[in-house]
């Protein structure tokens, strides 16, 4: 399977951006975008001035790089938004944040979407007493993700259920810590979505 090998704070630094790759090292000094506030390369520290179509295309990387999917997936993901109702450009952030792996991101239970990918191919999530080992399964209104008993004492999950208050958890969302489980109470709304990408410009990228 295809997959990002290399590292993900060049990501960050390409768009000039957090994009929270790397769970809690975001949050301190250490974050390679505080560090070099410049794109990776041999050329990174010029400044250039970007013409409409790379603005357009930038966006469009920034989202893919922040859930982790590639190319063919999210162009999918794309289409399947322009054929809901509403506005495309929300409707395909809304499909993203309904993936299995970002729910698990969202309700805490992972420090970053790259750790609840690995958690849910390993199968220690379950989507309504189902196992579930697809990281792209798309949840539901109503679905109930909860980690397997078996898992629950392994010293990752531990680690961030330690820190779940500390991350805050959007509004779409309850958590049931107690007993390991989380529920999707609702899709989305865009102002529900903290994610900085402009994603009108990801529309006209793909309506041309």
């Amino acid at each position: 399977m295809a997959r990002y090998r290399d590292a993900l704070c060049r990501l960050c630094r390409r768009e000039s951006e957090k994009l929270f790759l790397k769970g809690d090292r975001c949050y301190t000094d250490k974050c390679a975008v505080e560090r070099r506030k410049y794109a990776p390369g041999q050329h990174g520290q010029r400044r250039r001035k970007l013409s409409d179509y790379a603005l357009q295309l930038r966006e469009k990387q920034k989202a893919k790089e922040t859930y982790g999917v590639l190319e063919s997936q999210f162009k999918r993901y794309f289409y399947l938004a322009d054929k809901k109702k509403g506005v495309t450009g929300s409707n395909l952030l809304q499909l993203l944040e309904l993936r299995l792996d970002n729910v698990i991101y969202r309700l805490g239970f992972a420090a970053n979407r790259r750790q609840a990918r690995q958690l849910v191919l390993h199968g220690h999530f379950a989507v309504n007493d189902r196992r579930v080992n697809i990281p792209s399964y798309l949840v539901r209104s109503g679905d109930i993700v909860s980690l397997k008993e078996s898992s629950r004492k392994l010293t990752v999950i531990e680690e961030n259920i330690s820190k779940m208050e500390h991350r805050g958890l959007p509004s779409w969302v309850e958590v049931d810590i107690k007993n390991f489980k989380g529920k999707v109470l609702h899709p989305p709304a865009r102002d529900q979505i903290e994610l900085p990408v402009q994603e009108q410009l990801i529309v006209e990228l793909y309506s041309k």
